[in-house]
């Protein structure tokens, strides 16, 4: 049944990410300096947050520093203090990922593992820097975090494959932080089909997807159909009691990509409530065809691995990092463009209206174009909605408002008594 996981996710990351390899630090930085005094002060006033920071991933590697200011050009990371700060990041999402493997109890009980680890560190990193950041268990906290000049730490699972086939554990996770969940990832699972998976097992979710996602509304998480197939995130609009997120996604209409969405389905978002945040992951912008030379490298590298680590899984992330360094190095990536993002933005605000539409990077885990580096020049994307015509209301709502909205419709609708324990970091 496994077909697509972290070896897929570490192709689409190395072919992805290095979309914008070889860009100087001129290039990181320009078409700054045009944007308005004005504009730039609208930007700081409102709460600008992301749905899906992969940032976490570098949290238990030893070269990570949040307070210090790295760049996609040195160490391939779009997300620290500084960099938060030069582009208004409020924070958002912070992801809980783990990769798909084997359905059985082995493969459960190394997936549990895996996200419970994934989890604390988001909690320790909140612990760490608790002067800049605070966890936030409801959007009400996250309103009094941003009164305090702190980046807000939402809680988010990407893949709840972690789950097994015993949802109680959804519990844990929601008393530690968790507020958003993904029920799949690259390859189906005992939850729904996989939008990037050879083929469909259960034409949509599964009798436990369904499950899934009756437990999140009992609890108010945010249902996220993000690498869903289209018929599962079909099912979880109708099912879902409240609406749902595509919390990093763009538009099939303007790619013809499995990871996009079709114009017919976004209007049943819309229609339902939700929110689509809009993917800058350049590999799902537009068709980008790496040099043959590229893909031997690629090729051979990732059998290097298999003999060495035994399986693409268990490739250590700073490994994985410096390959990239290499591979872009010797073999450049072709690259994706800021104007290309934008293409599939407008194209999904004129269809839906700015009330559906959000914005997130997927920065750390693929994000990034041309233009577009890393979280320290979001300032261009209120620019461009502005220019646009979009007022100063929806450009607000499409940085947080109707995210939010999502959150406090979860929130609302919850029927469970528990909560998260009154302690913030």
């Amino acid at each position: 049944m496994f077909r697509i996981g972290f070896g897929v996710a570490i192709s689409a990351l190395l072919v992805s990410t290095s979309a914008i390899a070889g860009t100087s630090a001129d290039i990181e930085s320009k078409d700054q300096t045009h944007i308005s005094k004005d504009v730039k002060d609208f930007h700081s006033s409102i709460a600008v947050l992301d749905s899906h920071l992969d940032t976490p991933r570098l949290f238990h590697t030893d070269d990570y520093d949040f307070k210090e200011r790295g760049s996609w050009k040195d160490n391939r990371t779009h997300v620290d203090l500084q960099r938060m700060n030069e582009g208004g990041l409020d924070g958002g999402f912070w992801v809980i990922y783990t990769a798909q493997g084997a359905l059985d109890s082995a493969g459960y009980q190394s997936a549990r593992s895996s996200a419970l680890l994934r989890q604390t560190a988001i909690r320790e990193f909140a612990a760490k820097y608790h002067s800049e950041v605070a966890l936030a268990f409801s959007a009400d906290d996250a309103d009094r975090i941003l009164s305090e000049g702190r980046k807000v730490v939402f809680q988010s699972m990407e893949n709840a494959y972690p789950l097994g086939t015993d949802l109680t554990l959804l519990e844990h996770f929601y008393k530690s932080g968790l507020r958003m969940i993904g029920p799949v990832h690259f390859a189906n699972n005992q939850f729904a089909d996989s939008s990037t998976d050879k083929e469909q097992l259960f034409d949509g979710l599964s009798s436990l997807g369904e499950e899934l996602i009756r437990e999140a509304n009992r609890l108010g998480l945010i249902v996220d159909g993000s690498h869903s197939s289209d018929e599962a995130t079909r099912d979880m609009i109708g099912l879902s009691k409240t609406p749902i997120i595509l919390s990093h996604t763009g538009a099939n209409a303007i790619y013809d990509h499995p990871r996009n969405i079709p114009d017919k389905l976004l209007k049943e978002l819309a229609a339902s409530g939700g929110v689509i945040q809009m993917n800058i992951f350049a590999s799902y912008l537009e068709k980008l065809e790496p040099s043959p030379e590229r893909v031997a490298a690629q090729k051979g590298m990732e059998t290097r691995w298999i003999a060495q680590f035994g399986s693409v899984e268990a490739v250590p992330t700073d490994v994985a990092q410096a390959a990239q360094v290499q591979l872009n190095a010797r073999h450049p990536a072709p690259r994706s463009s800021y104007e290309k993002f934008l293409e599939h933005t407008f194209h999904v605000l004129k269809l839906i209206g700015p009330n559906h539409v959000g914005i997130s990077g997927d920065w750390d885990g693929g994000g990034g174009v041309d233009g577009l580096v890393d979280v320290s020049m979001l300032q261009r994307i209120t620019n461009d909605l502005l220019k646009a015509g979009y007022s100063k209301a929806d450009v607000a709502n499409i940085w947080g408002g109707n995210m939010m909205r999502l959150l406090r419709a979860a929130e609302a609708a919850r029927t469970m008594e528990i909560s998260s324990p009154n302690v913030l970091n």
